[in-house]
């Protein structure tokens, strides 16, 4: 009886989702700075050359990023699905968006005309607000799901695209231009604001414990290497210290890996489903039923509860 009674009570705790593997994530991770990188392509207003080399480094993340999620399909010669379903799907939305990149991107590579730049941007960001909407549209997921998840996709994003801006910016000009190292010291910060609040907002509304373990577990290493250093050595760049052009490129280094590490955890890592609740634990006979009861999870008293 014991050993049924433990059978049960570990299906009802959140397990580990298995239906996204690495080749997902890579789409996150690669994808979503790809799109940013574009945007910060088109707003940065680098030269000629630099700007070519960003849209081409973002075209080729983004489609790095849907070559191994196409690989992940069972069938993947019936991709093409994915199309059917534009009102309802923002994975289809995704493949739409992604149809509008490398069309205007691949002309802007080409042709460098600042209106079809600017365009690849936009059509950038709606590809990274894309893959953060995918990831809440995933219910049953409790980290996917929570409503901050979208701003920190889209901030980790923007850092990222800034991140590797800097990266070209630095090994392309003699000097990085002050404007690309305040927009990523900007969103370096913001990126730091919305990771707290996501992760505030989880524990506050209550969360399976396997998840808050392995993302309080990350906070002190995410904030050290991704925010704090980067930062740091944004503002040794600003202060003309030798070896200018070596901070810029470590600082968006910095920034990149440590936004690929945090998407990598909340996809892989973190991916806990639901399990399952119960409104009262019942009871034989007549007697009171019991409490509700979310095994697994951690409950705040003040949390609306999700069942």
């Amino acid at each position: 009886m014991k050993n049924r009674a433990k059978r049960i009570s570990d299906l009802a705790l959140p397990r580990q989702q298995r239906n996204w593997d690495g080749r997902a994530a890579a789409n996150f991770i690669a994808g979503g700075a790809g799109g940013a990188l574009l945007l910060m392509a088109a707003v940065a207003g680098l030269g000629t050359e630099a700007t070519r080399t960003a849209i081409l480094l973002g075209l080729v993340l983004i489609g790095c990023g849907l070559t191994c999620v196409w690989f992940e399909i069972g069938r993947p010669w019936r991709a093409l699905n994915v199309y059917r379903h534009f009102a309802t799907s923002w994975m289809t939305r995704e493949a739409v968006v992604a149809v509008a990149v490398f069309a205007a991107g691949g002309l802007a590579f080409l042709t460098v005309w600042p209106p079809l730049v600017f365009l690849t941007g936009l059509a950038g960001l709606a590809f990274l607000y894309s893959q953060a909407r995918i990831l809440a549209a995933n219910k049953g997921i409790p980290a996917w799901r929570h409503p901050r998840s979208v701003p920190l996709m889209v901030a980790t994003g923007l850092a990222e695209g800034a991140g590797f801006l800097a990266c070209v910016a630095s090994l392309s000009s003699p000097l990085a231009g002050v404007w690309v190292l305040a927009g990523l010291i900007a969103l370096i910060a913001g990126r730091a604001f919305f990771w707290k609040s996501y992760l505030a907002g989880l524990t506050a509304d209550g969360a399976p414990i396997a998840v808050l373990k392995v993302l309080s577990g990350m906070d002190s290493k995410l904030m050290l290497f991704g925010h704090v250093l980067p930062a740091l050595a944004v503002m040794a760049a600003l202060a003309e210290m030798p070896g200018r052009n070596g901070w810029v490129l470590s600082a968006g280094f910095m920034v990149v890996a440590s936004g690929w590490f945090l998407k990598h955890a909340l996809v892989l890592r973190a991916g806990f489903t639901q399990g399952l609740a119960l409104l009262h634990v019942p009871v034989r006979g007549g007697g009171t039923a019991g409490p509700a009861a979310k095994p697994g999870w951690k409950i705040m008293p003040d949390a609306k509860a999700e069942y």
